[in-house]
């Protein structure tokens, strides 16, 4: 072994005293954490130096050395919202608010939004609000063509294609529509006895009164997307860590429960601490372009703008198990970003690096058991760290190979 360390006394050679020499609990390296520089996050890990001949000797067990995969994560705070947010505006002409919906209702597809003088206003899908009447004869336009698309979802046009023109087809199957909801059977759609929204409503305020009077153009409710995401602020020095279509995890207001998510947007647009535009631009709704930039580390967690503040990008998060979060709405989260990784790769608890006298690290091979082991101390190259585990490479390293580490 060419390999030098610490000289040590020759008591402490003994492979059958079941003692060991001094050795380093932890390791200071490079590694990336979240917020910090790879140097930054094992700050806490220190090299015990050599002890003197008299300090006292660490009981001592053994460890596997394993293949396996590594991974480091930046962790990021953010709370649980609801996606979009979409205002319901009345069209339709009545005396009175017949029925209206609570607060955290879910409507889809063809349910009633709400009433007006007992006729029900339903929710169809599309981008475009409804602005004016369709039957035959209208003046073609992309309205008529989302109209189609409701009908056909809903199983009224069997023989309905969709386009923009409102045809003999499009008429027979708002009939049908319009008889089994209990509407006029008309085979037009007056303003006002639909809803375009761009997808299910998920209530959180209801404006309008029960009785009162419906005013063309007046709010009768506030609403989101019934989807729950995670809006989390990425410090702009991690940034690069992230893009669109990421995947991470989301630990729950529980502090332990975790589940699994997908980043959809990350917002162009730097905001300072506190909460404006470190630019001075508008801040806008998150882009769906993140920075992923490669290669390299981040810096450390130091301030993105003048002043000491810290400039963040907003990051949304899609859950894959909605289920997960319940009801839960503006509660704290983490997601966690995996800012670094090794598959397939050697590792050792960290407590098992021996520093080296003449700098670098080896580890303490352990041959045998009881009485009749023996040890053997071999230089090794280390590599990415996580919370417990080493990776670590070295000619005389082998998987199911047993490590000494301090007894717990």
């Amino acid at each position: 072994m060419t390999a030098d360390r610490a000289p040590r006394p020759a008591a402490l050679r003994n492979p059958r005293s079941g003692q060991r020499r001094p050795r380093a609990a932890a390791v200071a390296v490079p590694i990336l954490a979240a917020g910090v520089t790879a140097g930054a996050l094992l700050g806490g890990y220190a090299l015990r130096p050599s002890r003197p001949a008299a300090a006292p000797q660490t009981p001592t067990g053994a460890a596997p050395v394993v293949r396996t995969n590594l991974t480091n994560t930046v962790q990021v705070s953010g709370s649980l919202s609801y996606a979009g947010a979409d205002t319901v505006v009345n069209q339709a002409a009545g005396t009175a608010y017949t029925a209206l919906p609570a607060a955290g209702a879910i409507i889809r597809r063809g349910q009633r939004v709400y009433e007006v003088d007992g006729a029900p206003v339903t929710l169809f899908y599309g981008a475009r609000p409804q602005w004016r009447a369709l039957s035959e004869g209208v003046v073609p336009g992309p309205d008529v063509a989302q109209l189609d698309r409701n009908l056909i979802a809903l199983g009224y046009g069997a023989y309905l294609t969709v386009s923009d023109y409102f045809t003999g087809a499009t008429a027979y199957a708002v009939e049908l529509w319009q008889q089994a909801t209990g509407l006029p059977v008309t085979g037009t759609v007056p303003l006002g006895q639909v809803v375009f929204e761009p997808g299910p409503l998920r209530v959180v305020n209801v404006a309008a009164s029960l009785g009162a009077t419906p005013q063309p153009g007046a709010t009768v409710l506030t609403a989101t997307s019934p989807v729950p995401v995670v809006v989390a602020q990425l410090p702009v020095n991690q940034e690069y860590l992230v893009r669109a279509g990421d995947h991470v995890t989301v630990t729950l207001p529980d502090g332990v429960t975790t589940t699994p998510g997908t980043v959809t947007a990350v917002s162009s647009v730097a905001m300072a601490s506190g909460g404006t535009p470190s630019d001075g631009a508008s801040p806008g709704q998150p882009g769906s372009g993140g920075s992923g930039g490669s290669g390299g580390s981040g810096s450390s967690g130091g301030s993105g703008g003048s002043g000491g503040s810290q400039d963040t990008v907003a990051m949304t998060v899609r859950l894959t198990h909605p289920a997960a979060v319940g009801n839960l709405d503006q509660a704290p989260v983490s997601v966690n970003v995996v800012s670094a990784q090794a598959h397939g790769v050697l590792a050792v608890p960290v407590s098992a690096l021996v520093a080296l006298a003449g700098g670098g690290y080896a580890v303490d091979v352990v041959h045998g058991s009881g009485a009749l082991a023996t040890r053997q101390l071999v230089p090794v190259q280390t590599g990415l760290f996580s919370d417990t585990l080493v990776q670590v490479s070295g000619a005389q390293l082998a998987a199911g190979l047993e490590v000494e580490v301090p007894s717990p």
